[in-house]
C-alpha cells in the first residue's frame, strides 16, 4: 500500500521534511503562551498547553518514522540519503525539547520569581525566533533544488543561516545574564527549585542551540 509520505516524496523530494520541521516547530511556539500561563500560574491552561506540545511531538515522532522508512535511496534524491535522515534528527530534537520543558515546568508547577519573569519571557522569544528561522530556511530546500544549490539561491540560504547564527549568540547573551541574575537571588528561593529554574533556562537555550545546528546542517548540504 502506498503511504501518505511516500505519495508526498513523489511530488517532492523534501515536502516531508519541511512538513516536520513545522510540527516542530509548532511545538517551541507554544512555549510563550505556557510560560505567561506560568507567570498567572493559571495550571489548568499550562496543562492544555503541555498536552497540546506532546501531541505534536507525537506527530512529529510518527512523521520522522514514517519519513525514515520511506525516504527513497540511490539516485532518487538530489542529497545523500544519510544527511537529509541527519537534517531530520537535529529537526526533532527542537520538538524533544520543548516537550521536555513543559513536562518539567508541569510537573514541579515550577514559578520564577516575579523579578524575572520579563527575561524568561524574552529569551524565550528569542530562542524561538531562532526556530523559525531554521523553519524558514528548510521551506527554502525546493528553491535551492530548482536551483540545483548554486547561485543566488544558495548564496541567499547562506545568508539565512548565518542570520540563525546571530539569533543564537543573542541567546547566549540573554542566557548568561539570566543565570546571573538568577544567581543573585537564589538566597530567597527553595534549593531545589534554583536547580530546576537553571535547567528550565538551560532547555529553552537549547531551542536555539537546535536550530542553529539544523541551518549548520543545511549549510553543509551546500558544502558538499
Amino acid at each position: 500500500m502506498t503511504t501518505y509520505v511516500q505519495r508526498i516524496f513523489g511530488r517532492s523530494p523534501f515536502m516531508p521534511i519541511q512538513q516536520h520541521i513545522e510540527i516542530c516547530y509548532a511545538c517551541a511556539e507554544l512555549i510563550t503562551p505556557l510560560l505567561e500561563c506560568v507567570a498567572e500560574e493559571n495550571w489548568d491552561e499550562v496543562k492544555l498547553l503541555q498536552q497540546k506540545i506532546v501531541a505534536l511531538e507525537n506527530e512529529a515522532d510518527d512523521l520522522k518514522l514514517e519519513i525514515r522508512a520511506n525516504l527513497p535511496r540511490g539516485f532518487f534524491l538530489p542529497v545523500p540519503r544519510p544527511d537529509l535522515l541527519e537534517l531530520l534528527t537535529r529537526q526533532d530534537r527542537i520538538a524533544n525539547r520543548a516537550k521536555g520543558i513543559a513536562g518539567l515546568i508541569l510537573g514541579r508547577r515550577l514559578t520564577f520569581p516575579s523579578a524575572l519573569t520579563a527575561d524568561i519571557a524574552e529569551f524565550a522569544r528569542e530562542c524561538i525566533k531562532a526556530c523559525q528561522q531554521a523553519k524558514q530556511v528548510v521551506r527554502e530546500l525546493d528553491e535551492l533544488l530548482d536551483a540545483g544549490f548554486r547561485g543566488l539561491e544558495k548564496q541567499r540560504v547562506r545568508t539565512m543561516v548565518h542570520e540563525i547564527d546571530v539569533t543564537e549568540r543573542r541567546c547566549d547573551e540573554i542566557e548568561v545574564a539570566l543565570r546571573a541574575r538568577l544567581y543573585g537571588l537564589e538566597a530567597g528561593l527553595s534549593a531545589v527549585d534554583v536547580v530546576f529554574m537553571y535547567r528550565v533556562i538551560e532547555w529553552i537555550g537549547d531551542l536555539a542551540n537546535h536550530a542553529e545546528r539544523v541551518g549548520h546542517r543545511l549549510d553543509q548540504l551546500l558544502a558538499s
